[in-house]
C-alpha cells in the first residue's frame, strides 16, 4: 500500500495528471522517486501519440513543433520550469552563496530568468523542429523518462544545499539505498532501449543526458554548495534540451 501511495505522491507532486487524494505520511514517501521517472514515460507517450498524428494527418511545422514543445508543460503544469528560472536568476545573480539562496527563495521573478527561459525555448523549438528521423524521435521521447532517472539519482546522491526544504524532506524520507538502485536499474533500462532503437543514437543522447548531469553537479557544487530543488528542476530542462539538440544535430549528419 505504501508503494501504491507513494506512485500517487510522485504524480500529485510533479505533475498535473489527477490522482487519488490522501493525507501524507512520512512512510509513504519513501519510494516516491522511484516513480518520478514514469512521468517521463508519460510525456514521451503523449509526445510520440503527437508525432503520429502529425505525421498522419500532415499537420504543419508550426502547429507540430508548437505543441509538442507544450506538451511537457501541460503534463508537469510547468513545475521544473519554475525551478529553472529560479535557478537561472540566482547564477546570473554574481552574489555570494547566501545573496542566490536568498534569490531561490524568493518568488519573484528577476529580468535573467525571463531572459535564459526565452533563449532555451528558442533552441529547443528550433531544435525540435529540425528532427525528422522517426529512430531519433522514438529516442528523444525516452529522454524524458531518462532525465528524471538521473534528477532522482542527483536527489539521493549530491549534497543538499539547505537542510531544509522540499527537495531536503524527500531525500530525508527516501529508502535511499532502495530508490537510488532503483533508480538506475531504470535508468539503465531506458539508455538500453534507446540504444535498441539505434545504438549510435541512442549512445550519443545518453552522453549528452550524462554530460548535462555532470555540468548540474559541477556548477550546483561551485555555486551553491549543493543542489536544491530548483537545480533539480533546472537540470530536467537542461538535461532534456541537451538531448534534443543532440538529436537534431545528428539528424542532420545522418
Amino acid at each position: 500500500m505504501h508503494i501504491l501511495k507513494s506512485l500517487f505522491i510522485a504524480f500529485s507532486i510533479y505533475s498535473r495528471i489527477p490522482v487519488l487524494r490522501f493525507e501524507w505520511k512520512e512512510e509513504d514517501m519513501k519510494y516516491m522517486l522511484c516513480f518520478f521517472p514514469w512521468i517521463g514515460a508519460v510525456i514521451g507517450g503523449c509526445l510520440y501519440l503527437w508525432i503520429y498524428l502529425c505525421q498522419g494527418f500532415h499537420v504543419g511545422t508550426l502547429c507540430y513543433t508548437a505543441i509538442g514543445a507544450a506538451i511537457p508543460l501541460m503534463v508537469t503544469g510547468g513545475f521544473h520550469v519554475d525551478g529553472y528560472m529560479d535557478t537561472m536568476d540566482a547564477f546570473h545573480s554574481y552574489g555570494s552563496r547566501e545573496k542566490k539562496m536568498e534569490i531561490l527563495k524568493d518568488s519573484h521573478i528577476g529580468a535573467f530568468s525571463v531572459i535564459m527561459l526565452v533563449l532555451y525555448g528558442l533552441i529547443y523549438l528550433g531544435a525540435f523542429s529540425e528532427i525528422e528521423d522517426g529512430t531519433l524521435l522514438k529516442i528523444v521521447c525516452a529522454g524524458f523518462f531518462l532525465s528524471r532517472c538521473l534528477s532522482g539519482i542527483g536527489v539521493v546522491s549530491f549534497p543538499a544545499a539547505k537542510k531544509e526544504g522540499m527537495l531536503c524532506s524527500f531525500a530525508d524520507s527516501a529508502k535511499k539505498r532502495t530508490v537510488k538502485g532503483i533508480l538506475y536499474l531504470q535508468g539503465m533500462l531506458c539508455i538500453c532501449l534507446m540504444m535498441f532503437w539505434s545504438p549510435l543514437a541512442g549512445g550519443l543522447l545518453a552522453m549528452a543526458a550524462f554530460l548535462a548531469f555532470a555540468y548540474y553537479y559541477v556548477r550546483s557544487k561551485k555555486e551553491l554548495f549543493g543542489i536544491t530543488g530548483d537545480t533539480a528542476g533546472f537540470f530536467v530542462l537542461i538535461c532534456e534540451g541537451s538531448m534534443i539538440t543532440a538529436a537534431a544535430v545528428l539528424d542532420k549528419l545522418m
